[in-house]
This record gives structure tokens, C-alpha cells and sequence, in this order.
């Protein structure tokens, strides 16, 4: 694998390789001078990282290690041919572009294509329709280089060709910790998916496994003193995949199991999630000068009844000509009739300001209709969002495809994501929220979570320890750029809040395991860490693999290697063999029965060990894999 890229988003995708995946990476930044700070990669993979450091030594010392040596890391500003030849990119499988520069990944992916037509490139561009024609560019050029049909988009063969942005993958994991406060979360077609740490059923419960367990945890998983299920610890560690039989036999263990991710705030009410055309238009106060109003109309009425003795209608009536002046004045009429005329003129003095400011209020909410729209009254369990850049647009994108009640504070009102707001019909909050009731506007007391993704760390930070101060509770995520800057600020606020949940995200953090899937090919859709192993998500043709082709579900599963969790269907179709389809807009069909039997032409979500998917994918699989 070769990763080339000028910020943290390298660093972090070459450790991603090692660590997770176990592959040898050739690592081009710019040179000391111009580099920035390599991140900090987190405890376990950089105890994954040194421990396979440990392993290539003692194999290349006892001369049985792979050729071609231990990793590299090349000093280059750009990535030109001759950088590109001597980081070895006509041997390599995979090369990843992840420059800050949209033209320089564009003008070194071509380059790569033409030296190696089988390689598989995964791209970095901000521009995602521009990145879609580069991609069937480059699909279409390796093709027609290698004769043999890769590169046409089918999926993880040599010469494909995948463009991301680390704005979009990163987005779903933000959008899940705002939700339920993990980063254990993988998507597919649409759905993200997290993994919980369940803990052991009490004498007599049955334990919900979700849409499946994925795992049995350590016995010393929830031992403070115990060491996470390592190999020295004497105890027995996570057991991965596990069958129906060892579930049930497990006593005392906790187990992780995979749930769909949803909304966990508070129900709004049903008058909540659309406010009536008649409160948008007027005021509160206004309203009830206008209930006011009536209500005098009505009493003016039914006394001039009384004193008359009129007909209702014809009594009310009469008090209307009254009210707007163009009655009889009432000189022959006894004193009752008098009085009341006076008041109903009265009353059709204080009529026409309220008529006038409702006529002003209708008209400035029309105007202002189209551009944006206030927090509605009353709204609670919300996500306040900060920030209407590239990442908090995506964010806010995905929080309303999940119908999560949103309100965004952004203190620029030409930022990118306002022309999204306007389209989502999301309430926005014009303001910078390190001021003094901007927060406030944004109803942050009644508020389920706050997602801090401005650019600037200092003033996401600012806003959340205000917002810690208004509500001590309240569940925070915070974007920070700096992997140390964020660990401080974690482990700072989780000493000083200890009851409420706070994450700090580096974006860095969040896009690389989804660079690092798609260079180990598109099949690849994420990783989920349980204690110091790693499950993996995976997305196969059941064409061409004896394990699965031919067998039910429940043959097919092999405990701790692979495990069929979902089958793809066409729009409208039903899988055969009784598997229910969810009432969904998704195409993935869950919880199938094991006597479905898996044909050549179905693809299926699986998870699987490191060594189990590259068993079933054909993959050599390389010392020491799933250590």
C-alpha cells in the first residue's frame, strides 16, 4: 500500500494500514520542514502497530518474512512520476491520494494509472461531481489498458477506482456520537450500524443480542484491574463470532452486539414537529391580542342582546358596525344602547394597531420565508449543531435524513451550508456562539446533544463549556483538529462532568478507516475494535466463493471467521426462503432465517475475523493476522 498526503490525514491512514488491516504501507509526506505534526494514534491500534513491528523483525531476522522489507516513509512536496516510481506504485495494490489539493490528487492519480493500469487508487477530492467523472475516467482508461474488464466499477478488482471525501465519511460517525454516543459505527447502504457493550445478564434475564452478537468480551473486560483480555493475563479473551451454543454457555461475560443506530433523545410532541402556518405568521403576543379582541366582541355582543333583546346574529352584527364606525350614532336610544356604542368604538380604536401589526409581522415572515427559519416555540430533545462548513453541512444533511430536529448557530451568512438549511427547512441562529444568548436562541437548555464542528477548535470549545454551564448534563461532541489537543480536552471533561457524555472527534480520525477499507478494496465497508481484536464489515458476491454459494445461511456460518448478516434485494423484491424485509427504503434484508440458501447471484453484508475474510476472500493471510 502507498499513502501520499501532506496533513494528518495521512499519518493516520498509514496507521490504520498497519494497525488494523496488517499491511505493509510506503508512507510520502512533504519534507520535515513543511510537515505537520503526525497525530496520535490511539492506545490499542499503536499497541497493535508496535506489536506487528515486533513480529516483521523476528520474522525478517529468521529470513522467512515477505520480500520487500518493512515500511518506508519517502520525503516528497509533490507527488511527481519519479516520486511515484521510487515509492514502488508499479508493484503496489493499492495507492491512496489524500493531498489537501484537489488538482494535485487529480494530476497524480493519472500519473499512477498510466505506470500501473491494475492499481487500485483511492482519491481525496471536495468536489463530489467532479470526483464522480474522475472516477469513471480512471475506470474506464484501466480497462482499456488491461483488456481484461477491471476498473468497470464492479467492485473491488484490480484497477478500481474509488473517490471520497473525508467530509462525507466522516459525517456518519459524528452524526452517530451526537446520537448515541459511540464511534463504533459502520455504514451501509445508507444505515449505520454501532456496536454495544452489553453488560452480563443478571440470574434470570435473557439478554437482547440485537441484530446478532458479534462478540463474547473477556472475563477481565469489566475488571478494572484486569487487562483486556490480553494473552498475559491469564484470563480468556474476546471470543469473536461466536455460536448460539457458546452464547449460551457464556456465564459472567459481556458481549457486544450490533444495533441499528436511532434517535435516543426525548419524543417530540406531534404538534412539535411542524408548527401550524398561523403560529409562523403571528407572534404570541399578537395572538392574544387578537383572542382579546374577540372576546370583547363577544361580550359586547351578548350584552347588547340582553339590554335590546335582538336576535344573537342581528345583535352581533350591529356591535360590528359599532366597532368599525359606521353604524347610527345612537342619539334616541336609552342610556344602555348609548354605552355600549361608545364601547365598541372603543374597541375599534385598539382594533386597528393590532390589525396593522399583524399586517407588518405577516409581511416580514413571507419575506423572510424563503431564507431562514427560527427556532420553533417550545422545541425540546433537539441536536444543536455549530458550524455550517464542509463537515457540518454533511453532519447536518445526515441528521435530517434520519428526521433527527435540528438547529444550527453559524456566524457567516454566505457559509455553504446556509443554501442546505434553506432546502432542509431547518431552523438557523445567525450569531457567533461564543456571545451571550446565542446559545439561548438555540434552545441549548432543552437540547438532547450539542455537535461543536466549527473550524476553529478554541471556539468549539468555548461554546461546549458554556453549554456545560447551562445545562451540566448535556451530551457534547466536539470537532478538534489536534489528536493530543483532543485527548487533553476528553479526558478533562469526562474528570470534571463524569455524568454526561462528552467525545472529542478529529475528522482525521473519523475518514481513515473509510480510506483504509476502500484501498483493501471496495467490498471492505468498515471496522469495529472489541478489546485488542478487530472485526471487520465486508460487502461480497457469493459468486465464486465455495463456502458461501450453495449453502444456507446457517452452513455458511463459521464461528469465530465469518458471519451472513444481511442480504441485498433489488427495490420491491422479497428474498426466497422466508426472509422478511424490513419496512425501510433500504435494499439490505436482516435477521435471515438459516435455511436461507445463498445463490451465485446474491451479494450479502457479513462481518467477519482479519483471517476469516481473507480465507473467504481468497487473501494469503499473514503472520501473526489476528493477533
Amino acid at each position: 500500500m502507498v499513502v501520499c498526503g501532506d496533513d494528518g490525514l495521512a499519518h493516520r491512514l498509514a496507521a490504520e494500514l498497519r494497525g488494523v488491516y496488517r499491511e505493509q504501507v510506503t508512507l510520502v509526506v512533504p519534507p520535515a520542514g513543511r510537515r505537520v505534526r503526525q497525530p496520535v494514534v490511539g492506545r490499542a491500534r499503536a499497541a497493535s502497530a508496535a506489536l506487528l513491528d515486533m513480529v516483521n523483525a523476528a520474522v525478517n531476522r529468521t529470513g522467512n518474512g515477505d520480500q520487500g522489507g518493512a515500511d518506508r516513509e519517502l520525503d516528497a512536496t509533490e507527488p511527481t512520476e519519479d516520486v511515484l516510481a521510487d515509492a514502488g506504485v508499479e508493484r503496489a495494490t493499492a495507492l491512496a491520494l489524500v493531498y489537501d489539493d484537489d488538482e494535485t490528487n487529480i494530476r497524480a492519480a493519472l500519473t499512477a494509472r498510466r505506470l500501473n493500469p491494475r492499481l487500485r487508487l483511492v482519491l481525496r477530492l471536495y468536489n463530489r461531481r467532479l470526483g464522480q467523472h474522475i472516477e469513471e475516467l480512471l475506470d474506464q482508461s484501466a480497462t482499456l489498458a488491461t483488456g481484461d474488464g477491471a476498473g468497470t466499477g464492479t467492485g473491488a478488482g484490480a484497477g478500481s477506482t474509488t473517490v471520497l471525501s473525508d467530509a462525507d465519511t466522516a459525517a456518519p460517525a459524528l452524526a452517530a456520537t451526537a446520537l448515541v454516543g459511540t464511534s463504533k459505527v459502520v455504514e451501509t447502504d445508507g444505515l449505520l450500524l454501532r456496536a454495544v457493550e452489553r453488560n452480563p445478564p443478571r440470574p434470570g434475564e435473557v439478554a437482547d443480542p440485537g441484530l446478532c452478537t458479534l462478540a463474547l468480551l473477556s472475563a477481565t473486560s469489566n475488571d478494572p484491574a484486569g487487562a483486556d483480555g490480553s494473552e498475559d493475563s491469564g484470563e480468556q479473551g474476546p471470543q469473536l463470532l461466536p455460536d448460539a451454543a457458546a452464547v449460551e454457555a457464556a456465564t459472567g461475560r459481556g458481549t457486544v452486539a450490533l444495533e441499528q443506530v436511532s434517535y435516543s433523545g426525548p419524543p417530540l410532541a406531534a404538534g412539535r414537529a411542524g408548527v401550524p402556518a398561523f403560529g409562523e405568521l403571528f407572534s404570541r403576543r399578537l395572538r392574544w391580542s387578537l383572542a382579546g379582541l374577540a372576546a370583547c366582541v363577544v361580550a359586547l355582543a351578548v350584552a347588547l342582546m340582553l339590554v335590546t333583546g335582538d336576535h344573537p346574529l342581528h345583535a352581533t352584527y350591529v356591535t360590528l358596525l359599532d366597532l368599525f364606525s359606521i353604524n347610527e350614532p345612537a342619539h334616541n336610544k336609552d342610556t344602555g344602547r348609548q354605552i355600549l356604542q361608545l364601547l365598541s368604538g372603543f374597541v375599534g380604536l385598539l382594533l386597528l394597531p393590532v390589525l396593522l401589526a399583524a399586517v407588518l409581522e405577516a409581511l416580514g415572515t413571507f419575506r423572510s420565508a424563503s431564507a431562514l427559519r427560527k427556532p420553533p416555540r417550545g422545541l425540546g430533545g433537539h441536536v444543536v449543531l455549530l458550524g455550517l462548513g464542509k463537515i457540518g453541512t454533511r453532519v447536518l444533511t445526515r441528521l435530517r435524513e434520519m428526521d433527527i430536529p435540528v438547529v444550527c448557530v453559524e456566524a457567516d451568512p454566505e457559509a455553504r451550508g446556509m443554501a442546505t438549511a434553506r432546502r432542509l427547512r431547518v431552523p438557523v441562529v445567525l450569531g457567533d456562539v461564543t456571545q451571550e444568548g446565542v446559545l439561548e436562541a438555540a434552545k441549548i437548555h432543552r437540547a438532547h446533544s450539542l455537535l461543536a464542528l466549527t473550524s476553529v477548535d478554541t471556539t468549539n470549545l468555548e461554546a461546549v463549556l458554556y453549554a456545560r454551564s447551562v445545562r451540566s448534563r448535556l451530551r457534547v461532541v466536539l470537532r478538534l483538529y489536534d489528536d493530543d489537543f483532543a485527548t487533553a480536552v476528553y479526558r478533562t471533561l469526562r474528570a470534571a462532568h463524569p455524568g454526561a457524555l462528552t467525545r472529542s472527534r478529529s475528522v482525521t480520525h473519523l475518514a481513515a478507516p473509510s480510506f483504509a477499507g476502500a484501498m483493501m478494496g471496495r467490498q471492505i465497508l468498515g471496522a469495529i475494535p472489541v478489546e485488542r481484536r478487530v472485526l471487520l464489515f465486508a460487502a461480497v458476491e457469493v459468486a465464486g466463493h465455495p463456502q458461501l454459494e450453495g449453502k444456507t445461511v446457517g452452513e455458511a456460518f463459521r464461528a469465530g471467521a465469518w458471519r451472513v448478516l444481511a442480504l441485498e434485494v433489488s427495490d420491491g423484491g422479497r428474498a426466497e426462503g422466508g426472509a422478511p424485509e424490513r419496512a425501510r427504503e433500504s435494499r439490505l434484508v436482516w435477521e435471515l432465517p438459516d435455511t436461507y440458501v445463498l445463490r451465485g447471484s446474491d451479494r450479502v453484508v457479513l462481518a467477519a475475523t482479519r483471517r476469516g475474510l481473507a480465507e473467504l476472500l481468497g487473501r494469503r493471510a499473514r503472520r501473526g493476522a489476528d493477533v
